[in-house]
């Protein structure tokens, strides 16, 4: 039988944060909207795909699985690969290494092993002639070319066999444990396999790394020359929210689809792998996404640059520091939930300038009934220069007095 994640039951808690270690005081959250009746009633389980290897819900914000089954099973993620060779390239190009208007060669291996020829899905780019980088990567995104994939491998590190050797590079760097990669298309091939979970970890680092890489994911057709072909998401086309992420199909691996969606402040991620049909996969990830954004909610709990204390600096010029988080803070709840989360922070008993601006200096956490749900870095949001002699000398006096 597949494993199911459930959702726990839940108590009831009021918010509250200690400052832990350090005597401070943070400022409540924004009041929550007025608690429901149905807040109160048990959270159905996921609408679970009939016919599936592998699936599930997680939420991109924090990266907290909301359910699923056989997250962790090996299966062939066929051209859902692509997705990884987009991040490859991004990440490149990033680097500097490779640029937008670079001339792509489609070569003739490129042409004869995933172009039109083959049962595979190709871009339509002509043999020996070149494109800009760009387009090519659209062709492979939008397309689901396997031609474009390969000629924009052999580009990057020079074959397909390097370039999959930084892909699991790459994926290593991501925590995709269980992921190894052999080809940047994701036709079938022996010790070609990932999980559900990594492709959900490698499509929240797409969106959050790349955003501009990741938005030719909701592009609805493409064309080169006479050539016109449509994205296969048919969510695109169902769901406004929906802005990705990629298909993928093969005999072996079924029909699999990787998808996202944003609604208000929140977005999903879920993965279905190993469905029945094109249109089923479609069906089966757009019901997991509606369970997802009904019964879930995420706020965003503390804002960058916010203090959230104030605790005692000794030998600094200043007698306290302020401390904040620096990147937003966000949290995702079963709804109704949130006046239900207790924080604490902590901090050192004893901070001693100098304190550098945005230099870490505890914790906070974040709990829904004594489990936790989220945590961030507690960074100064001022420098502390040291003080002078005699501020130094009459502070360590007294830090060795109260040791």
């Amino acid at each position: 039988m597949p494993s199911r994640l459930a959702v726990p039951a839940l108590a009831s808690a009021a918010f509250v944060l200690a400052a832990g270690l350090a005597l401070a005081q943070a400022p409540a959250p924004a009041p929550a909207r007025p608690a429901a009746l149905s807040d109160s009633l048990p959270i159905p389980e996921a609408p679970a795909p009939k016919v599936s290897k592998a699936w599930l819900v997680m939420d991109y914000a924090t990266g907290q699985v909301l359910a699923g089954e056989n997250i962790h099973a090996p299966v062939e993620p066929a051209s859902i690969t692509k997705v990884m060779t987009s991040y490859v390239i991004a990440a490149e190009m990033a680097a500097g290494k490779i640029k937008p208007d670079d001339p792509v060669l489609m070569s003739e291996h490129a042409w004869r092993t995933g172009g039109a020829g083959t049962d595979g899905s190709y871009s339509g780019f002509e043999v020996n002639k070149t494109a800009p980088l760009v387009e090519m990567e659209k062709g492979m995104v939008v397309q689901s070319g396997n031609d474009a994939a390969i000629a924009l491998a052999e580009h990057v590190a020079g074959s397909e066999q390097a370039f999959a050797q930084l892909m699991n590079a790459y994926a290593k760097k991501l925590g995709m444990k269980n992921s190894h990669f052999v080809n940047p298309h994701g036709l079938s091939a022996e010790g070609h396999l990932t999980t559900a979970y990594d492709l959900a970890l490698l499509g929240r680092a797409l969106i959050r790394d790349f955003p501009v890489a990741y938005s030719y994911n909701k592009i609805k057709e493409f064309t080169v020359g006479p050539i016109t072909q449509p994205n296969r998401n048919l969510l695109l086309w169902r769901d406004p929210s929906v802005d990705g992420i990629k298909t993928g199909h093969t005999s072996s691996a079924g029909y699999c689809l990787m998808a996202s969606a944003k609604r208000g402040d929140m977005r999903l991620i879920t993965v279905v792998m190993g469905d029945s049909s094109e249109n089923q996969r479609a069906v089966d990830s757009q019901a997991l996404l509606n369970w997802g954004f009904r019964f879930f909610e995420t706020h965003a709990l503390y804002g960058p640059g916010k203090p959230l204390a104030t605790p005692k600096v000794w030998k600094g010029e200043a007698r306290t520091v302020p401390v904040g988080v620096a990147q937003p803070l966000l949290v995702t709840t079963p709804r109704g939930q949130y006046a239900r989360l207790k924080a604490s922070m902590d901090l050192p008993k004893s901070l001693v300038a100098p304190i550098a601006k945005g230099q870490r200096l505890g914790t906070v956490k974040v709990t829904l009934d004594g489990k936790p749900v989220a945590q961030a870095p507690l960074v100064a949001l001022a420098a502390v220069e040291q003080g002078g002699f005699f501020r130094r000398l009459w502070d360590a006096l007294l830090l060795w007095w109260q040791g």
